[in-house]
């Protein structure tokens, strides 16, 4: 039941269908979306205040506490000291009223001898300015009059000196009570005689006025320059808001309510945005899924291959994921490679590429730490690296032990990337955690090769896949089906074994499957072994029986031999790459020698009657062993192969072939064939060469006695 399923699936025409290229992608499209819900939404809580927290909750966003940074900000500025301008020109003023004092005292004390004491208090006030004759009394200057005129000198400096530095420092209104109290006291505590301390504290305490004014303008900018220095109170993402056990404060309340941690309405938004995503890599799938088919000739098993190993890296992806966070770099240790790996040993090479970029934007995502609207860029690129060595290194070998060559590559690529993250990081490491990570590159380059040996042979028998070690055991000369065909049709088996030689030679010449065009040769004439003596290689010593048959009879024996042949390898349960093989490998040709003797009889012959049904070959294995098919027999009826005989026959079916259009469904280049008619001919040359002709003589027989 099985074999017939994949038999009709084999013959669904992909060329024209895009269902199965289309499912394929959308398959993993919502394969993805579904394991990536967590991803983009946010876990909410029902929390009240002064409740004890479950767990540890983190903020899934990145937002700003306007309300704690409007708090800083007025604490600030409330925090800015009023801004005074001090005037000069209010300084200057009040000390020169002083020295007009002393030298209205200096003036009436050099007329004293001539004065009384009423006339000198007279001609003080006439002296003195208006505001300073209303601002103190003339009786308080006598003091003044009586004291020499050293001690008028020094009490006049220490009044200057006084004045001067408040001055200096600003006098602010609030500060003129205290700066006079301050300014008495300095006076009593002062070396100046005590009749003159009075007179000083009055003239001192007068000329002292507030000279430091309030400045709008200054506190303003001051203000602002405070303002500027505060920075917003962020919540990041991923920063722990409560630890679990604790206490849920009004503060940490409103920290969740803010990041919608609290918020129960399921916001449809993020799911639209990952559905976009999801279908644009799964239309990246389809396109290049279309793309294979045409250009490859995929049919529905490197689809099916590409679809089943996308989900289990995926599936990988999401379970090394659980076990990290943005902070935990445990995609160091995903084993992607496994993916690229199979899939650039079982489909293409191109294919591994493609599906490398897109496992890449998807760990972006998958491993956010579940942190809604966050990227790591880090693990998509780190992957990405990561699995382009995985491709490069991983030589075309029928090794498998080529697998764990290129594990060693990737090894090193994966330390190289990992160092380059931590040293451009700000987050200073130590030298332990730099060799543990890079272990960690190292144990995931080891398990993508391990993962890719042990998955190898499982996906080889579930999904039929042809291996090369399969491809040996068919090889084997000990097979029954090729020993049935060395006693049954012996002239037919050395036929194969020339094909596949030729045919094993032509398509390593281009790069095609080698292994599968020699094992499909050993097979592809299977169908002569129902009726053997038909076929000229097999009448030895016999007469033809074609020369007693009619065209018709003949060509029909001849033409079925293919079919007979994939019959029977399918009910050996033989791989379907050989099976297409043999039944393609005479594609439509037409059967010449038959066709013109029939029309040498009636000229109504028609040619379709005289030519294989088909198909023509679909496969580059394929269409090589036509070619080798028509060559090796072309080349068996030469009597003297010389080298231009060999190049001539092999180019004339090349173009008769390329004519007739035989080629037409194979994906030949012009180039593939010009090397496959060089590597066809050295071939031909190394089997055919000159050999010398040694002299006849006569054999000495000696009897024994």
């Amino acid at each position: 039941m099985k074999e017939r399923f994949l038999l009709q699936l084999q013959k669904l025409n992909l060329h024209k269908s895009k269902l199965l290229p289309a499912l394929s992608g959308l398959i993993v499209a919502i394969f993805f979306f579904a394991l990536s819900i967590p991803n983009v939404y946010t876990q909410t809580y029902e929390l009240e205040k002064y409740s004890t927290a479950p767990e540890t909750i983190r903020s899934p966003i990145t937002i700003e506490n306007k309300k704690k940074t409007e708090q800083q900000l007025r604490a600030v500025t409330q925090a800015v000291e009023d801004q005074y301008t001090i005037s000069e020109d209010i300084a200057e003023e009040r000390l020169g009223m002083v020295n007009e004092i002393y030298e209205v005292v200096e003036e009436t004390k050099s007329k004293e001898e001539n004065l009384t004491k009423d006339e000198q208090l007279i001609m003080i006030e006439s002296l003195l300015s208006d505001e300073l004759s209303k601002g103190l009394p003339s009786e308080a200057f006598l003091p003044l009059l009586k004291a020499e005129q050293s001690l008028l000198n020094e009490s006049h400096r220490l009044l200057e000196t006084l004045l001067h530095n408040y001055f200096n420092e600003g006098v602010q209104g609030s500060e003129v009570k205290d700066l006079e109290r301050r300014m008495e006291l300095e006076i009593q505590y002062s070396e100046t005689p005590s009749f003159l301390k009075p007179v000083l504290t009055d003239i001192g305490t007068y000329a002292l006025v507030e000279n430091a004014l309030f400045d709008h303008e200054k506190t303003e900018a001051v203000i602002k320059n405070a303002a500027a220095t505060v920075e917003p109170v962020m919540i990041r993402a991923g920063e722990v808001i409560v630890s679990e056990g604790s206490m849920i404060t009004g503060d940490l309340y409103d920290d969740l309510l803010l990041t919608g941690l609290l918020d129960q309405q399921r916001n449809l938004l993020p799911s639209v945005g990952l559905a976009i995503f999801a279908l644009l890599l799964g239309a990246i799938l389809y396109t290049e899924f279309r793309r294979a088919v045409k250009k490859e000739n995929w049919t529905f098993r490197p689809i099916f291959i590409s679809t089943f190993v996308s989900l289990l890296i995926i599936t990988l992806m999401k379970v090394f994921s659980l076990f990290g966070s943005m902070e935990q770099p445990v995609y160091f240790l995903v084993p992607a490679v496994t993916g690229v790996m199979i899939v650039r040993i079982l489909c293409s090479e191109r294919f591994a590429i493609v599906l490398a970029v897109v496992y890449s934007l998807m760990a972006c995502l998958l491993f956010n730490g579940q942190l809604a609207g966050a990227l790591h860029a880090t693990a998509g690129m780190y992957l990405l690296l990561s699995q382009l060595a995985g491709i490069y290194f991983l030589t075309p070998s029928k090794e498998r032990l080529s697998i764990v060559r290129a594990s060693v590559g990737v090894a090193f690529i994966n330390i190289c990337a990992i160092l380059f993250f931590l040293f451009i990081s700000f987050e200073k490491y130590t030298w332990s955690e730099v060799f543990l990570y890079g272990g960690y590159g190292i144990a995931g380059a080891f398990l993508s090769s391990v993962l890719t040996l042990g998955l190898l042979p499982f996906i080889e028998t579930g999904f039929g896949v042809l291996s090369d070690q399969k491809l040996l055991t068919l090889a084997s000369p000990n097979h029954p089906i090729l020993r049935k065909i060395l006693t049954e049709a012996p002239g037919t088996y050395h036929h194969s074994i020339m094909v596949a030689n030729l045919s094993e030679a032509a398509c390593e010449s281009i790069g095609a499957h080698g292994l599968l065009a020699r094992v499909a040769s050993y097979y592809h004439d299977l169908g002569k072994t129902v009726q053997p003596r038909y076929f000229i290689e097999n009448q030895m010593g016999m007469k033809n029986p074609h020369d007693f048959m009619k065209p018709e009879q003949s060509a029909e024996i001849i033409i079925n031999h293919p079919y007979d042949g994939a019959r029977m390898l399918k009910e050996h349960k033989f791989p379907e790459e050989v099976i297409d093989i043999a039944e393609q490998h005479h594609g439509t040709t037409l059967l010449k020698y038959f066709y013109y003797q029939a029309k040498e009889m009636n000229q109504d012959t028609k040619e379709e009657d005289y030519r294989y049904p088909g198909p023509k070959p679909q496969s580059k294995e394929a269409a090589i062993v036509c070619i080798c098919d028509s060559v090796e027999a072309a080349v068996r009826s030469l009597n003297h192969p010389t080298e231009e005989k060999l190049k001539k026959i092999v180019a004339s079916i090349l173009e008769d072939r390329m004519l007739d259009g035989q080629l037409d469904d194979s994906n030949l280049t012009f180039n593939e064939l010009k090397r496959m008619e060089t590597a066809i001919c050295e071939t031909l040359q190394g089997i055919f060469h000159s050999r010398i002709e040694y002299p006849v003589t006569k054999p000495l027989v000696k009897e024994a006695k």
